[in-house]
C-alpha cells in the first residue's frame, strides 16, 4: 500500500477484538466486530481503512497486548450473516487485509490526536468501533508498513 493511492473519499476505522480473532479474520478475508453485530460493518464503504486493535491476546482471559495487530481495505459492499455455530450466527464484512508488523499502542499515543495527552485513552476503544482522522490512519499506518 502506498500512502498516495489512497483515496481522497476514504474513512478510516478501527475495529477492536482479541488477537485470535483477528487472525481468523485475516486468514479468511472478512472484518467481524462488536459481537457480531452489523451496525459497524454498515458504517464503512468500499475503499474505506480498518486497523484492528487488541487489547488482549484472547477474548476474555488473554494476556494483555495494547496493540494494532492488523490493517486492510473495505473490498465491497457488502455486509452478510456467517453461521458460526447453531447459536450463532454474526455478520461479516469482506476485507482485503495487506502484510504489516504490530505496533504497541504504547509507542504512538503521544502521536494520536485521540489518545495525545489524554491518560484515559483507552475509552474511545471500549465501544469496539470508531473512525479516526486521516492523519491519525497514515501515523498508525506507516508504524505498521514500516520495515527497520
Amino acid at each position: 500500500m502506498q500512502m498516495d493511492e489512497i483515496s481522497p473519499q476514504s474513512r478510516f476505522w478501527i475495529g477492536v477484538v482479541s488477537a485470535s480473532h483477528v487472525k481468523c479474520g485475516e486468514l479468511g478475508g472478512f472484518a467481524q466486530l462488536c459481537h457480531g453485530k452489523s451496525a459497524s460493518l454498515r458504517k464503512m464503504q468500499t475503499g474505506d481503512w480498518l486497523i484492528y486493535y487488541s487489547p488482549r491476546t484472547e477474548m476474555e482471559k488473554g494476556a494483555p497486548l495494547q496493540a494494532f495487530i492488523a490493517i486492510g481495505e473495505v473490498d465491497d459492499d457488502k455486509v452478510y450473516e456467517y453461521q458460526m455455530s447453531e447459536s450463532f450466527v454474526p455478520f461479516r464484512r469482506n476485507i482485503r487485509y495487506i502484510s504489516c508488523r504490530e505496533v504497541q499502542i504504547r509507542d504512538l499515543l503521544e502521536q494520536l490526536s485521540f489518545t495525545r495527552g489524554n491518560k484515559n485513552w483507552g475509552y474511545s476503544f471500549r465501544y469496539g468501533h470508531f473512525e479516526i482522522g486521516r492523519e491519525d490512519f497514515l501515523t498508525i499506518a506507516s508504524a505498521m508498513m514500516r520495515t527497520d
